[in-house]
């Protein structure tokens, strides 16, 4: 089994900032260096929600992203939840899917704290409002009837 290089401190760090919701920073996206590598880096965060990220993800790669999703629940509520990303783009190699079902556990390691997972194959899995709706069903509670 060939491990994933997850130490860059920049990961960590990027994953500390979408976490914390005294920051803009709200999604980030992890790129391999190369190829051939199997080192992740930060390739870019960004402050525009799970749209922005959905334009920085490449069809021709396989790549990690983390965002957090803020949503209300009713009027008198709001929530931020965290989703998990392996993108795997319609033009990815065959290899690199292969690997990344091995990695996934090992980047599971680091962004470890999230509602959901979402698998996503194509720019619209990225969308706001599926994605929402599968956050209120994992929450549990839910006042309005979805």
């Amino acid at each position: 089994m060939v491990a994933v290089d997850v130490t860059d401190p920049k990961i960590n760090q990027a994953y500390l900032d979408v976490r914390d919701d005294k920051t803009d920073t709200n999604w980030l996206l992890l790129d391999y260096e190369s190829d051939s590598s199997n080192k992740l880096q930060v390739t870019k965060t960004g402050t525009g929600g799970l749209s922005e990220l959905a334009e920085h993800v490449d069809d021709s790669r396989g790549s990690f992203a983390y965002a957090r999703v803020a949503f209300s629940n009713d009027k008198e509520s709001k929530r931020e939840k965290f989703v998990f990303v392996s993108w795997i783009g319609p033009k990815c190699k065959v290899m690199r899917k292969a690997k990344m079902t091995v990695h996934l556990a090992f980047v599971k390691e680091v962004l470890r704290a999230y509602s959901i997972e979402v698998a996503a194959q194509e720019k619209d899995d990225l969308k706001e409002d599926p994605i929402v709706v599968r956050l209120r069903k994992a929450g549990g509670a839910s006042y309005d009837g979805i």
